[in-house]
């Protein structure tokens, strides 16, 4: 089969890789498109990073074998599945931090789904793969992994009715986050230092303004007291100063994004003095990925307009450059 195989150092190229065959429980897809996520890029760009791989987890396939024992999904069907499985026993997932779980962390797709077929294991199949009705599109399904992970971060923020909440980074997951925090009944600001970002987010109707538009914004729906939750999508740790001098005494501030930065660029003595939480989220689990499932099947949130570009596997080195210079919002990959 082809895939698109990271060859170290930056490099892609679409080759042969080894079909995956399957045991029981198991189940083979045979790939309809794959959603290009920035935790991809960042693998394809750190030097450390081992190859040959094939990368890619927000998949939809249409299933062409079923091992013995699966139920409730049969060949013909189409389906999302995640990469990652918590055990749901230890001591992490007891505690709901799955994503920190050993069986989470070891568990994966074979291979990734930048590929024309792709293996789903026993327990991804249990747990993390979900048959898609006929009036939800490819595109939009293949935003439960990644909405799984907003809903869980969503959740952890602590946002609710009548906060201000401001999302930094009005790429594809700033802009899911946009609309989460508004679930929760809070006001919310979208920021984002690219105009051509912020002006995409004015286009599917989303309050997207430039940093002197938030902080203006932010005041006047705070009472002057500052964002009670500022959650963080990009700028890595440089983001910080800002969301400190955005954030009201005792509020939070949450990163959904790594990035560049060995210390954060804000004073022991200001959190400590202004009580400020910092909080972060890695991942989702099952149940996060059963609400985002929810989400995208009744239409409750704005997918398909996020992918500004589809490209062919064997182009997926240019998709990784538009994601990268900023020409796009989201790119959908089909082999």
């Amino acid at each position: 089969m082809k895939a698109a195989v990271f060859r170290g150092n930056g490099r892609i190229a679409a080759e042969d890789w080894p079909r995956p065959t399957i045991g029981a429980g198991e189940l083979l897809l045979r790939l309809r498109g794959c959603g290009l996520c920035g935790s991809d890029i960042a693998k394809i760009v750190a030097p450390d990073t081992k190859a040959p791989a094939v990368f890619g987890h927000e998949l939809v396939g249409d299933v062409i074998e079923a091992g013995a024992g699966v139920q409730g999904i049969a060949r013909g069907d189409r389906v999302v599945a995640a990469h990652h499985v918590p055990c749901g026993e230890c001591h992490y997932c007891r505690r709901g931090s799955e994503s920190m779980c050993r069986a989470f962390k070891e568990s994966h797709l074979d291979p990734g789904g930048f590929a024309e077929f792709v293996r789903v294991p026993t327990t991804n199949v249990a747990h993390a793969t979900f048959r898609l009705p006929e009036h939800v599109s490819d595109e939009a399904a293949s935003f439960v992994e990644p909405l799984g992970c907003c809903v869980r971060a969503t959740r952890r923020t602590g946002a609710r009715a009548g906060d201000t909440a401001v999302v930094v980074g009005l790429g594809s997951i700033g802009c899911l986050f946009v609309q989460l925090l508004a679930r929760t009944g809070a006001t919310v600001v979208g920021m984002d230092a690219s105009p051509g970002r912020v002006e995409i987010a004015r286009g599917l109707g989303l309050p997207a303004m430039s940093m002197s538009e938030a902080n203006t914004a932010i005041a006047r729906l705070s009472g002057g007291r500052g964002a009670d939750v500022v959650l963080i999508t990009g700028g890595a740790a440089s983001a910080l100063g800002w969301a400190v001098t955005a954030v009201r005494d005792g509020g939070s501030i949450h990163y959904f994004a790594g990035g560049p930065g060995d210390a954060l660029p804000v004073a022991l003595e200001t959190l400590y003095h202004r009580e400020l939480t910092i909080t972060a989220t890695y991942s989702s689990s099952p149940a996060d990925l059963s609400e985002a499932f929810c989400l995208v099947t009744t239409g409750a949130v704005t997918l398909e307009p996020l992918y500004t570009h589809r490209l062919p596997l064997d182009r997926l080195d240019e998709g990784v450059d538009l994601m990268r210079t900023g020409r796009a919002l989201k790119v959908y990959v089909t082999p």
